[in-house]
């Protein structure tokens, strides 16, 4: 008997597991969330899964009153609302679902009507938003609205201000550790609010100086410090006068007196100047038109948005693609062929080169899947699109010598389900079609690709030569990684993954050579260009890369899964340097270029998911390997050298000691800053002046007359 009772209930456990993966499999779409308790009169929410033929239904349901739970929802339905339901398509498998309020929510007055809120509790009602699909439901949407009428003010707000100085041009206040109203503070003798029994309980205690209200003892330097008889004969001249009212806030020399400080503009519109041309382009500066308008080309801006009007910089390669969905024919504008300023006193018109494409899949994409609720027509129109405009500037020293735009054209049919990706892209070309585009003239200019060569023994000439850093793509592996080249000035750092197996750790030797070839051919060139305008005949234009080799001996063999001194890191180290100027800006060349790489450590690691690699000698794991690059600045100083008494008697370098020649007449100097320096001057000129008069008039100079008179007689 317990025997049958158990196989009965196991048979009961296994009908309800494939009762609700059937049901589980049924419903396709899902509310997030399925429940809202909404305070406001603006609802959203998102429909999740396979939205295709799904439509949505909003009624208004009450409580039942036998049972007082809700009804079941339903397709059909229930009551009339006041609420609207609109929908967004996000993506190809979500849908946003937006409920709004279409009545008022102000309070009523005197004067009531059908659309005001008689009570406080304006709204409070249940919603049901149905998904349905061929008549059936597929999920449902509970939202639980208690929405408070909104109280408009009957007088208009007044726009009056509380007022409070600025302390950098008012003095501090009579009580400063008076900050709240009304209240009195503790340790504040000052404040108006403590009562004599309030004060006695820190009176003792009172906050001293400026911050509790009075003022700090007059220093002895001051000119009220001493009285006359106590005065030494030197202080009428070298005391300071200072007023009562200086404090450690406002400094030892402030005047006492209050500054109106200049209204400023505060919350107005910026006033846009108009671009002004420059006589000649520098790297970035925009690209002008003929009639001083910027020469604009559709691109990406910082958060992926396609911006239509966005200026051209000079020496700045793009590419941008700006997604669209073709419901209709876009208006397509033919004015390519402007006029644009070269920067050396003349004008360039765009040519341009038309060609239809025959490969459409870069361009277009079609999606099966509609708007739900959304009518589909078989009346689709034939729209003649511009697909990519690919530009080309031809630029020499800091101006531009011609324009060449590539537009690609197709006759595309209109439809809601098919996407339009239009491209656009800029390439900045050094001197005509032919020629190799270079890096600057003479310098190089920042974003530029760094130029390598390699030295042709039989015919002496220089090839150029690559110097790149991973750009993965895809998985990530190094098999199918891309390579991008250096860029001048631009610190980077990429890397990829290599696959290997316990196979591969028997033979360590065979895996660093195999690592360090896979690195080695980042860099295929001897040779980098000093500058980005190099001679490919004049070796004295070029610089020798210096790979450093780490030296040391590692075992050919090492312990069972674990391969030490395996160089996982190419390092390029660029050093640059400043030399002379052309039309103000700096040139920058290359001085140095050197290449290490890093060696590290790799081991299997067994404890990881799927197969495992310790025991199965073809199971492939991942390692990393990088590289980078780094550019180094270095500034060759233009300043005269330091003579041999600032070198050997630095006990009078007025940064690191208390000794300095340059303070020896220290009112007379710029590094007195007490007060202006016209002021400081003209008095000390007075005391100059004045100690010259005492010294003629004085008992030594007549002294000095008697022993000359007695002398000459």
């Amino acid at each position: 008997m317990a025997r049958l009772s158990f196989s009965c209930i196991a048979f009961y456990f296994i009908f309800i597991i494939i009762v609700l993966l059937e049901e589980g499999t049924v419903c396709t779409v899902v509310f997030q969330p399925k429940f809202i308790l909404a305070a406001g009169p603006k609802i959203s929410a998102f429909l999740v899964g396979n939205i295709s033929g799904v439509s949505l239904t909003l009624s208004s349901v009450s409580p039942l009153i036998a049972t007082g739970s809700l009804p079941p929802p339903s397709c059909i339905p229930v009551s009339q609302t006041h609420w609207n339901l609109s929908t967004e398509l996000i993506g190809k498998s979500a849908l946003l679902v937006r409920v709004n309020l279409n009545r008022s929510l102000e309070l009523c007055g005197n004067e009531t009507s059908q659309d005001c809120c008689p009570e406080s509790l304006c709204v409070q009602e249940t919603l049901f938003v149905s998904a349905c699909a061929d008549d059936s439901l597929e999920t449902s949407l509970i939202v639980q609205t208690q929405i408070y009428a909104q109280i408009v003010p009957s007088k208009p707000l007044s726009e009056n201000l509380t007022v409070i100085p600025n302390q950098v041009f008012q003095p501090l206040g009579r009580c400063p550790c008076d900050v709240s109203p009304d209240t009195c503070d503790i340790r504040c003798c000052c404040d108006p609010s403590c009562t004599q029994e309030m004060l006695g309980l820190f009176s003792n205690q009172c906050l001293p100086g400026p911050f509790g209200g009075s003022n700090s003892p007059v220093p002895d330097y001051q000119c009220l410090a001493q009285s006359s008889e106590n005065d030494p004969d030197w202080f009428p001249f070298l005391c300071v006068v200072s007023p009562s009212d200086n404090n450690p806030f406002l400094g030892l020399f402030y005047n006492g007196g209050t500054v109106s400080p200049k209204p400023r503009p505060s919350f107005q519109i910026q006033q846009v100047t108009a671009p002004v041309p420059p006589i000649n382009y520098r790297q970035g500066d925009p690209i002008f038109t003929e009639a001083d308008g910027y020469l604009t080309i559709p691109q990406n801006s910082g958060l992926g948005q396609c911006v239509e009007n966005a200026p051209v910089a000079f020496l700045d390669n793009f590419e941008s693609r700006c997604v669209t969905r073709l419901q209709f024919c876009p208006s397509q504008s033919d004015n390519l062929r402007v006029k644009v300023k070269d920067g050396r006193g003349g004008v360039l018109t765009v040519n341009v080169v038309d060609e239809v494409a025959s490969d459409l899949s870069l361009f277009l994409s079609d999606s099966s899947e509609t708007l739900p609720g959304s009518q589909q027509t078989d009346e689709q129109q034939s729209c003649f699109l511009v697909l990519s405009l690919r530009y080309t500037f031809y630029w020499r020293e800091n101006g531009l010598t011609g324009i060449t735009v590539l537009r690609t054209t197709a006759n595309i049919s209109t439809g809601p389900a098919v996407s339009f990706t239009s491209r656009h892209s800029a390439v900045f070309v050094n001197g005509n079609e032919t020629s190799q585009p270079y890096s600057g003239n003479p310098g190089y200019q920042v974003k530029r690709s760094v130029i390598g060569g390699i030295l042709d023994s039989e015919t002496g000439f220089i090839q150029r030569a690559q110097i790149n850093l991973w750009q993965p793509g895809g998985e990530g592996l190094c098999s199918s990684a891309n390579l991008r080249p250096v860029l001048f000035g631009i610190n980077s750092t990429s890397g990829c993954l290599i696959s290997a197996s316990l196979l591969n750790f028997t033979q360590c030797s065979q895996l660093r050579e195999t690592v360090r070839t896979a690195l080695g051919g980042l860099v295929t060139s001897t040779l980098v260009s000093r500058t980005g305008k190099p001679d490919f005949k004049n070796i004295t234009d070029w610089v020798n890369i210096t790979f450093f080799q780490k030296n040391s001996s590692q075992p050919a063999e090492s312990s069972r899964g674990v391969c030490a001194g395996v160089p996982t890191h190419l390092h390029v180290n660029i050093r640059t340097v400043i030399r002379g100027s052309m039309q103000g800006v700096p040139q920058k060349i290359i001085q140095a270029v050197e290449i290490s790489f890093r060696e590290t450590t790799w081991r299997i690691e067994c404890d990881v998911g799927g197969p495992n690699p310790c025991l199965d000698a073809e199971v492939m794991q991942n390692f990393a390997v990088t590289s980078s690059v780094t550019f180094t600045e270095y500034s060759l100083s233009s300043q005269p050298p330091r003579s041999r008494f600032s070198i050997n008697f630095t006990e009078f370098d007025c940064d690191r000691n208390d000794v300095c020649w340059n303070e020896l007449a220290f009112p007379l100097t710029r590094y007195y800053t007490g007060e202006p320096y016209s002021q400081a001057l003209a008095k000390g000129l007075i005391l100059v002046f004045f100690f010259i008069v005492a010294s003629v008039l004085g008992t030594p100079w007549s002294q000095i007359r008697q022993a000359w008179r007695n002398a000459s007689l």
